[in-house]
């Protein structure tokens, strides 16, 4: 399996290091039935298919790498206790794989056939996760319907041949993300599309810390915080610079991730 930079990543270094976050998290009830009982459109993709887009499955081939992020999963759902929440991603710098964690840990989270995941692509100057994904997003994605140019939220929501897993991806670029991520409307959004079902879970794609305002401002949108350094990549002092940009009760801590 390959980061999305092309380089090969070795599960024994893609290691949490999740420290105790945010205890209380407020209760979301919901009138709806679950989407884990909704069929998910078209055909789930098989495990080879998986490989070829870098993304982990149940078979041996990827058990590794698997486990690894069922390790972080584990550690996330332990923080949350028993409520939903919304997992914010981000890389300390550019090309160190956090893209790549993003949509492999929203993965972990729909194998449990009594959870769903939702990621959705907060990187609007770079987006990637529809081309990782192999999604065609014709119907527009975040930017569209935070413009009020998307027919709704369900017209954003695609499939991703992964069962229990839907993407939103960011839609038209834009070179600056701070004045959407901080209107009302994407905090509407968000709440909408985790206060709907009980059992979604979200995960915010974003864009690097470093040289950019956009992964603090998306922090507040978040219950907690994962935050990816490149492993011989950024430095102690680039990692501990990073970090300082969140709210200690909402970092959950550091995914090591190493490409060779």
């Amino acid at each position: 399996m390959k980061s999305e930079d092309g380089e090969k990543i070795f599960s024994h270094r893609i290691s949490d290091v999740l420290e105790a976050a945010a205890n209380n998290i407020e209760a979301r009830t919901s009138g709806s039935h679950s989407i884990a009982l909704m069929n998910q459109k078209g055909t789930a993709l098989a495990p080879v298919q998986l490989e070829e887009r870098r993304l982990i499955h149940r078979e041996e081939s990827a058990r590794k790498h698997s486990d690894a992020f069922r390790g972080i999963r584990t550690r996330l759902l332990e923080m949350a206790g028993r409520h939903n929440f919304i997992t914010l991603i981000v890389p300390v710098s550019p090309h160190c794989g956090g893209s790549f964690v993003a949509r492999n840990l929203a993965a972990a989270f729909a194998f449990d056939e009594a959870k769903t995941s939702l990621l959705v692509d907060c990187n609007l100057r770079y987006p990637s996760q529809h081309k990782a994904l192999g999604v065609a997003p014709s119907r527009g994605g975040l930017i569209d319907l935070l413009e009020h140019r998307a027919g709704g939220i369900e017209t954003v929501l695609y499939p991703t041949g992964i069962p229990r897993l839907r993407l939103i991806p960011a839609g038209t670029a834009r070179e600056n993300g701070g004045e959407y991520f901080s209107s009302a409307r994407m905090r509407i959004v968000l709440d909408s599309l985790r206060s709907r079902y009980a059992d979604r879970y979200l995960f915010l794609d974003g864009p690097a810390i470093k040289g950019s305002p956009d992964a603090r401002i998306l922090s507040d949108l978040a219950d907690f915080v994962v935050v990816v350094a490149g492993y011989g990549r950024d430095t102690p002092a680039s990692i501990s610079q990073a970090v300082a940009n969140f709210e200690p009760e909402k970092l959950a801590g550091v995914v090591f991730n190493q490409t060779m």
